[in-house]
């Protein structure tokens, strides 16, 4: 049985600028989550989406716990795709503001603002995982068939296996006699 070792592209983002990365990201993190909770009004306002400042002051907790968890970790790995999974409620909860709002616009930039965030997000939390994970082992087992010995010496090695009782066919069932 061989193995080969999967390594990572060249063109792969190194370990260093990941977590130089994932710092910014935590200090970004930080800084919107303090906007959010601190000013959702304004925020919603802006956005024509006013009623829904409690769910912006808990996005706004969300991230500061995403920032710190970046900032004071050793590995921000895990943080990190904290991060992604809260780009994909910001962006369905924006998504629902574009339907009758008069402030479609202003949504519509926030939008792509918070998809452009998304990618950096996804990016760096992939790099941190491809970093983190060194490389892979993975084993070859396309020569094997998964029998003991060659197929054309088992052909017929059971013919002459003894059948307990209890496993046979109850005699009435039989169609034909052994």
């Amino acid at each position: 049985m061989g193995y080969y070792q999967k390594q990572n592209g060249s063109a792969a983002m190194s370990q260093q600028s990941a977590m130089r990365l994932a710092d910014g990201l935590g200090w970004f993190s930080i800084a919107l989550g303090l906007t959010e909770v601190f000013a959702p009004r304004s925020l919603t306002t802006a956005l024509g989406m006013q009623g829904r400042e409690g769910l912006v002051q808990a996005y706004g907790l969300r991230e500061i716990a995403a920032g710190i968890g970046i900032l004071a970790s050793k590995d921000p790995t895990p943080w990190v795709w904290s991060r992604v999974g809260g780009d994909a409620l910001d962006l369905a909860t924006l998504a629902g503001g574009l339907n009758d709002n008069p402030k479609r616009e202003n949504v519509g930039i926030a939008l792509a603002a918070v998809a452009g965030v998304t990618l950096l997000d996804v990016v760096c939390a992939q790099a941190l995982t491809t970093a983190n994970s060194g490389p892979q082992v993975v084993y070859d087992y396309s020569n094997r068939s998964g029998l003991p010995r060659p197929p054309a010496a088992m052909r017929g090695a059971a013919r002459d296996a003894f059948i307990p009782p209890d496993m046979r066919i109850p005699e009435a069932l039989r169609p034909y006699a052994i």
